[in-house]
């Protein structure tokens, strides 16, 4: 079930007849500086790999992302992605009733759809920049057993503290909280809002390498909660879900690249020096509002002339794919996501939104 995730460049590239490595792909929110060092030479070392079968449960993976976040390895699982737990969540746990915080991922809403799991938004305002009162969804929580909450917010980049995502989940130990820290590792904020390490039996927390490293083909998602809900999701559990390619990756980023914070310091500072530079490129054009953002992507409303189906047509034609952001539930047909790539091609973009709303 597919309802409009980014990255789509194959269709962009087949409708206007060139190829999918000629477009300018500011849809998907991956990391702008590309892959992380080594890691390409290291696969391309490692390809015979594929002749055998993976390790069948991902033992080795788990064990060393459990050793590097200093967390029990009984309290973790790895995953083709982490769109594979959000889409066993439902079969895992027996949900019944789930509260979104919105507007947000569609894969959350897309599951409970595809379960038939009576399912309710609550959504944060414009108004507030879209930063949600978080305590303000206590009224909707009757007869709620699961909540999902993606921090930093697809597609509006809000950051929830984590003391205030204690505060909820300690207030109500009978529902199940799933905390989807996929864009995280972009902010510098990342070691005092992540829940991993928290001790809170009924929090379950999404890790994402796709995002962080660039290799969203690889597939490769971690789950990290309590023992006893690891063991609910490993009745749903597939033999082989982690590829064997995306295994040693792993291993490669645990030992090589996160064994020091280089990587990571230089992206979430990219990042923040692009997003100050977009908005300052943009700032006096006034058809264009930019939202606050602790991701690596921005999301902008356009205020007038035309709607988001009509810009992204134009940018498309010159072969840059944006996000239309009409089919989040809480947005209107007048928001599109950018996601930040590098310094020349953020520049560009910017000049060609200023051409076309001059």
């Amino acid at each position: 079930m597919i309802r409009g995730h980014g990255g789509n460049i194959y269709d962009l590239a087949r409708n206007i007849g060139c190829s999918p490595a000629d477009i300018i792909d500011m849809s998907s929110n991956t990391n702008p500086l590309g892959p992380a060092p080594g890691l390409i030479e290291y696969l391309r070392e490692k390809l015979k790999i594929v002749f055998a079968f993976p390790e069948v449960g991902s033992k080795k993976i788990i064990e060393a992302f459990a050793n590097y976040h200093k967390i029990r390895a009984d309290r973790v699982l790895a995953g083709n992605g982490t769109t594979q737990f959000i889409f066993t969540l439902p079969l895992s746990l027996g949900t019944k009733k789930a509260l979104i915080l919105g507007p947000t991922y569609a894969d959350y809403g897309d599951v409970c759809e595809m379960y038939k799991i009576d399912c309710e938004y609550v959504m944060a305002k414009e108004a507030n920049l879209f930063q949600p009162n978080i305590m303000d969804i206590s009224a909707y929580l009757v007869d709620t057993d699961t909540v999902f909450i993606c921090n930093p917010n697809n597609p509006t980049g809000n950051l929830i503290a984590r003391r205030d995502l204690l505060k909820l989940c300690e207030a109500y130990p009978g529902i199940r909280f799933l905390i989807d820290e996929s864009y995280l590792p972009f902010t510098d904020r990342y070691d005092e809002t992540t829940m991993i390490r928290t001790a809170l039996t009924n929090v379950m927390v999404l890790h994402s390498f796709s995002k962080i490293f660039q290799i969203p083909g690889l597939r490769l998602g971690f789950l990290i909660t309590s023992p006893k809900i690891v063991k609910q999701f490993k009745y749903f559990y597939q033999p082989w879900c982690v590829n064997s390619l995306a295994q040693i990756a792993g291993h490669y980023l645990l030992d090589h690249v996160l064994g020091d914070d280089t990587f990571l310091s230089e992206t979430q500072s990219f990042v923040t020096k692009e997003k100050h530079l977009l908005a300052e490129r943009l700032k006096n054009t006034k058809a264009l509002k930019l939202f606050p953002s602790m991701a690596s992507f921005v999301l902008i409303k356009i205020k007038e002339r035309f709607n988001a189906a009509h810009l992204c047509s134009i940018m498309a034609n010159n072969r840059v794919l944006l996000r239309d952001c009409s089919n989040f539930k809480g947005l209107s047909d007048r928001f599109v996501r950018i996601t930040l790539r590098s310094p020349e091609i953020n520049a560009m973009v910017a000049d060609k939104l200023r051409e076309i709303f001059a």
